[in-house]
């Protein structure tokens, strides 16, 4: 007879102990940039958090007007706004999110420490009133 048990066994990775989450560790860069960024964000009024499409977004009125990608995070200006910023900062580029080209009212702001993001405050509120009046 032959043991379908050991054949059709599938490792969970809950099982394995190089994939659990170690108690002892401490949070990851990755989770504690999202932390800072959700710190800011999330206390403007009517801001809400998910995922779309694989990345962490954030939503007024339901409607996306920033999101986290790669070192950045990406925000819905202007484009008026958007260009301008692009020349005349060094850390706005034009927001590429998996590789893939957006609208020209996205920038992606990058900073390598997420608590320097509270120096764009303003521009986030910005954002979020231009999506929530319709992006006009």
């Amino acid at each position: 007879m032959v043991d379908t048990f050991r054949y059709n066994w599938v490792p969970d990775h809950r099982c394995d102990r190089s994939v659990r989450d170690d108690p002892m560790k401490s949070e990851t860069p990755k989770t504690g940039r999202k932390a800072q960024i959700d710190e800011l964000l999330l206390k403007l009024p009517g801001v809400s958090a998910r995922k779309i499409n694989g990345l962490d977004a954030y939503f007024v009125a339901d409607k996306m007007f920033a999101c986290i990608s790669g070192n950045g995070i990406g925000l819905r200006l202007p484009v008026a706004t958007a260009t301008e910023l692009q020349f005349s900062r060094e850390n706005v580029v034009p927001f590429t999110p998996g590789g893939m080209a957006s609208t020209r009212e996205w920038i992606q702001i990058d900073r390598a420490d997420a608590a320097d993001y509270e120096k764009d405050l303003e521009l986030f509120r910005q954002s979020l009133e231009f999506v929530k009046g319709g992006g006009r």
